[in-house]
């Protein structure tokens, strides 16, 4: 790598447009922070062959991995009688993650793409929960890049059928992309610098901010957490109970696994220093254990609220990623870790049948290919 010169935060600023200033101090830019990672990148301390987990990571045990039971069994119906309750209580509410760049989808705002039928993957969502009339809230997580057109989007159907005050909007921050030697990366020819949102481990920093104590205040008490694409992670009382009933012996957070598929690679259900969390597979300390590992996690977590009033200091990871032909690098943190530092259960959904929660649609061709059997899916579960 050749070395960038460092900077000063009045040289980097002079190195942003007006315009653009205002974006990154209206959407939480932390100018300190970034100049820390950019030294932390810069002298090597930060970098991906550094992401590696320290620790023994090892398969987890049986007792780690609880299995939905049957909806008609004895355990099924108290699972949900216990989720129907908290849901009707107004304890339950749904975090959306929809301020992702959709970069593999064309960077539109994916939450506004129509699915079938004219509904668009947030409507999907607003569906879901308004099924449980004004009981559930949603909780939008958008960014600089989707916040203005979701909430257009959203006026523009009457929040499809939601009261105003079900829906809580809040922003994750903003950062700049850097190239590879460490100056910052430009898109155009009018040399703007190139914006992102630096990843769903944002939640517990944007949440914090205001959200989540609107919620609490409201009688919340547990947390769904899901992609806006994921619309098979539905509010579904068997999956809220049994959270339920960890909460009451302690669990702050549960995580939804499903068998993976062979070569598949995304974050690992594993046992790390006898608990069990998700590690991402870059952070794994032997390669060998992606073929071990046998459960990979769906980026649907369930919280209690309470254990997110307390910050987390989560790693911020190098990520490479192709912008316009070229690399650039930017700082992520994943939602996942938290795992590392909340009592952490795991239930085992399926991602396939009639029961599946899992079909995430990242680019056109998986909406075009799963079109039909989204909306087969969505029509059994009463949402359409």
């Amino acid at each position: 790598m050749t070395a960038a010169k460092q900077i000063s935060e009045e040289e980097l600023w002079a190195q942003v447009s007006e315009a653009q200033r205002g974006v990154l101090e209206a959407n939480h830019f932390d100018v300190e922070e970034f100049m820390a990672l950019r030294q932390a990148y810069l002298s090597g301390e930060l970098s991906a062959s550094k992401n590696r987990l320290g620790g023994e990571v090892e398969v987890p045990a049986d007792e780690d991995v609880r299995e939905l039971p049957g909806r008609d069994s004895a355990e099924g119906r108290a699972f949900i009688a216990l989720g129907e309750a908290a849901i009707s209580r107004g304890e339950v509410g749904i975090v959306v993650l929809n301020g992702g760049m959709a970069t593999r989808f064309g960077g539109v705002v994916k939450g506004c793409v129509e699915v079938f039928d004219g509904l668009s993957f947030l409507a999907l969502k607003a569906r879901d929960i308004g099924r449980y009339g004004s009981a559930a809230r949603m909780l939008l997580m958008n960014s600089f890049a989707t916040a203005e057109k979701t909430a257009q989007h959203l006026r523009a159907h009457d929040n499809f059928g939601l009261n105003t005050d079900q829906i809580i909007h809040f922003n994750q921050s903003v950062s700049l992309r850097m190239a590879p030697e460490g100056e910052l990366f430009r898109r155009d020819e009018a040399q703007n610098v190139s914006l992102y949102a630096p990843g769903h481990g944002d939640l517990q920093t944007a949440i914090r901010r205001e959200a989540l104590a609107e919620f609490r205040r409201s009688g919340g008490k547990y947390l769904m957490m899901s992609n806006v694409d994921n619309i098979l992670a539905t509010l579904d009382p068997l999956v809220v109970g049994m959270h339920v009933d960890a909460s009451s012996r302690g669990v702050q957070m549960s995580v939804e696994a499903v068998q993976k598929k062979p070569g598949q690679v995304g974050g690992f259900v594993a046992r790390v220093d006898g608990m069990p969390q998700i590690v991402e597979h870059f952070r794994l300390p032997d390669a060998s254990l992606k073929d071990a590992l046998q459960l990979l996690n769906t980026n649907t977590f369930l919280f209690d609220a309470d254990a997110l009033e307390e910050q987390a200091e989560l790693t911020w990871f190098v990520v490479e990623k192709t912008v316009d032909g070229r690399s650039a690098i930017q700082f992520e943190r994943l939602a996942g870790e938290l795992s590392a530092v909340l009592k952490t259960a795991i239930l085992k959904v399926p991602s396939t049948g009639d029961d599946s929660r899992f079909e995430p649609v990242k680019r056109r061709e998986d909406l075009a290919q799963n079109r039909d059997r989204l909306k087969s899916l969505m029509a059994g579960r009463g949402i359409i």
